[in-house]
C-alpha cells in the first residue's frame, strides 16, 4: 500500500471542506482534477473512486487520504455514500509525495522530518475526527482568519496520524492479549446502543471479569469502564454534530436508561450540555450531486 509523505513541524494550509450526501444508489463521483491534498471521511454507504491508476473501496468508518497530481479522479461504481471532505496544502519540500513502504523512512535519513500515513484505512475513533471536520466547517462558516483554517487542518490530520500510530503502537506483550483487547474493542463498537456492563462482556468472552478488566487498563491505559463511556460520547458527539436527531433519541440509541442520566454523564465528561455542544458547531455545509 502506498503512504503518503507529510513534513514534521509544519503547519496545513487549509483549501476547503464540505459533506457530501448522495441523493440515491445511482450516485457515481464526476470526474475532477485534484491539484492539492484531499481527505475523505466516511459516515455512510461505499464510495468507488478511481486516481492516479488505482481503484479504491472506501467504506464506513475508513478514510482515503489524495495527494495533489495532475491526474483526475472519477467514480468507477455507482453507491450510495455520505463523507465529509477536505482539502489542503503542504509547504513545498524535497519529499516525494509518496511511497510504497514505511520501511524507506527508518533507512533513509532524509526523511527524519516527515511523517507518514497510509494512503486509506481504517480509523479506530471516526466519530473524534468527524467531529473535529464539522468544527472546521463551522469556523468557515463564522468567518475566522486564515491562521485559525490552517491550523484546524493540521490538527485534523495530525489527529489521524496519531490514532493510527497509537493504535499501531500498543504495548500488549503477547499476540494472545492484542487478539483479545482488539474483540473487545469490536464488540464495544457493535453495542454501543445497549448498556454495557464488564461482566456482560467478560463473560461473553469467558474470562473473569477483573482479570479482563485489568488487560485492558494494561494495554489502553484507561479502565474498561471509562472506555465505554468515552465511546459513547465520542459517538454522541458525531450524532450531536452531524444530525438534527432529538437529544432523546440519541440517549437511547446510546443505551442510557433516559435522557436525564445521559446529560448528566454527557456534562460530567465534557464540562457542556448536549445542547450546548450541538449549538457551538450548528453550521453545516452539505452538499448534494
Amino acid at each position: 500500500m502506498k503512504h503518503i509523505v507529510l513534513p514534521e513541524n509544519q503547519q496545513f494550509t487549509y483549501s476547503y471542506t464540505g459533506k457530501f450526501k448522495a441523493l440515491s444508489s445511482d450516485w457515481k463521483h464526476e470526474k475532477f482534477p485534484l491539484r492539492d491534498y484531499e481527505l475523505i471521511i466516511m459516515t455512510e454507504g461505499e464510495l468507488y473512486l478511481s486516481y492516479c491508476s488505482d481503484n479504491f473501496c472506501v467504506k464506513k468508518g475508513e478514510y482515503l487520504l489524495l495527494p495533489p497530481s495532475n491526474g483526475y479522479r472519477i467514480g468507477y461504481k455507482e453507491a450510495y455514500c455520505s463523507f465529509y471532505w477536505m482539502h489542503f496544502g503542504v509547504p513545498v519540500t524535497d519529499l516525494p509525495l509518496t511511497i510504497n513502504s514505511t520501511e524507506k523512512i527508518v533507512k533513509d535519513s532524509g526523511f527524519s522530518r516527515s511523517f507518514c500515513i497510509p494512503q486509506k484505512g481504517a480509523i479506530p475513533m471516526p466519530e473524534k475526527i468527524v467531529v473535529q471536520m464539522k468544527q472546521l466547517q463551522d469556523i468557515v462558516k463564522n468567518n475566522y482568519p486564515t491562521v485559525s483554517l490552517n491550523a484546524m487542518v493540521t490538527s485534523i490530520v495530525c489527529e489521524l496520524y496519531g490514532q493510527l500510530f497509537s493504535d499501531s503502537m500498543t504495548n500488549a506483550d503477547t499476540l494472545e492479549k492484542k487478539q483479545i483487547y482488539r474483540d473487545i474493542i469490536d464488540y464495544i463498537q457493535r453495542n454501543l446502543h445497549r448498556n454495557l456492563k464488564i461482566t456482560e462482556i467478560a463473560e461473553e468472552f469467558g474470562y473473569n471479569a477483573k482479570y479482563l478488566s485489568h488487560l485492558f487498563a494494561e494495554i489502553r491505559g484507561i479502565p474498561l469502564k471509562q472506555y465505554i463511556l468515552n465511546q459513547k460520547i465520542d459517538a454522541a458527539n458525531f450524532m450531536l454534530t452531524d444530525n438534527d436527531k432529538p437529544i432523546t433519541d440519541i440517549a437511547a440509541e446510546l443505551g442510557f436508561s433516559d435522557v436525564h442520566n445521559f446529560a448528566r454523564t454527557y456534562k460530567k465528561l465534557t464540562g457542556l450540555t448536549p445542547s450546548e455542544y450541538r449549538n457551538a458547531f450548528a453550521k453545516r455545509m452539505l452538499f448534494h450531486v
